[in-house]
């Protein structure tokens, strides 16, 4: 019976390997949500960039994609903003993003007039000079976030349900205020666009019915 246990776990160890090396990869990606938005609205973006390395993350370029226009950014103590053209990066001047954490960058841009799939590349620069590319497309190690635009409805304002003023201020329509249940719904809406891609679950579906079948034959021979 012990025998059978250690080829069960000799069996067992690569699909536990396979679920932490999945779950590590859906939880390290550069992400920008939401991944669904309206033609032409002024969209509050979120530009979540986790540290998957020893080294801190002290620099994140966003280029933004054709069509779209780049309005405002929330600043983030620790971290400068810099405007090149379509490329924003945010640098740090102090300890920067370390291992284990994540750090979440606010900013607003104009949708394109037109529907279709916006891609958004990042590029993740550590402490030891190292580089990521989140550029890749879906499926790949280092996937950029894509964002579906939509034709918006008559008469109707953004997807986040905020709009700009003639000042060029932000404004919650006929709202006066947000409350925390509605900003802690739009923090929900905005991790589950940053979901992860169907082909890790499809993989470690493969990975976890190959271990099951293993070890169905192998306790068929010991019967």
């Amino acid at each position: 019976m012990n025998r059978l246990f250690r080829k069960i776990a000799v069996l067992a160890a690569p699909s536990a390997a396979a679920l932490m090396l999945f779950a590590a990869a859906a939880s390290a990606h550069v992400t920008v949500a939401p991944a669904e938005s309206t033609t032409g609205a002024w969209e509050t973006y979120t530009l979540k960039v986790p540290s998957e390395k020893d080294a801190a993350t002290v620099q994140i370029d966003l280029r933004i994609p054709a069509g779209a226009e780049f309005k405002q950014y929330e600043a983030v103590p620790g971290w400068d903003v810099k405007i090149d053209g379509n490329k924003i990066s945010w640098v740090s001047t102090g300890a920067g993003i370390q291992a284990g954490q994540f750090q979440r960058f606010y900013f607003t841009a104009k949708n394109p007039d037109t529907t279709g799939d916006i891609a958004w590349d990042a590029y993740q620069h550590y402490a030891d000079g190292s580089l990521v590319q989140w550029s890749g497309e879906e499926g790949t190690e280092t996937p950029h976030s894509i964002t579906e635009i939509v034709q918006a409805a008559a008469g109707g304002g953004s997807h986040s349900g905020m709009a700009m003023d003639d000042h060029g201020s932000m404004n919650m329509g006929d709202q006066d205020s947000m409350s925390m249940d509605e900003h802690n719904a739009i923090m929900e809406e905005h991790d589950k666009a940053s979901g992860v891609s169907p082909m890790i679950y499809i993989a470690l579906g493969i990975s976890l019915l190959s271990f099951l079948l293993a070890a169905i034959a192998l306790l068929r021979k010991r019967a």
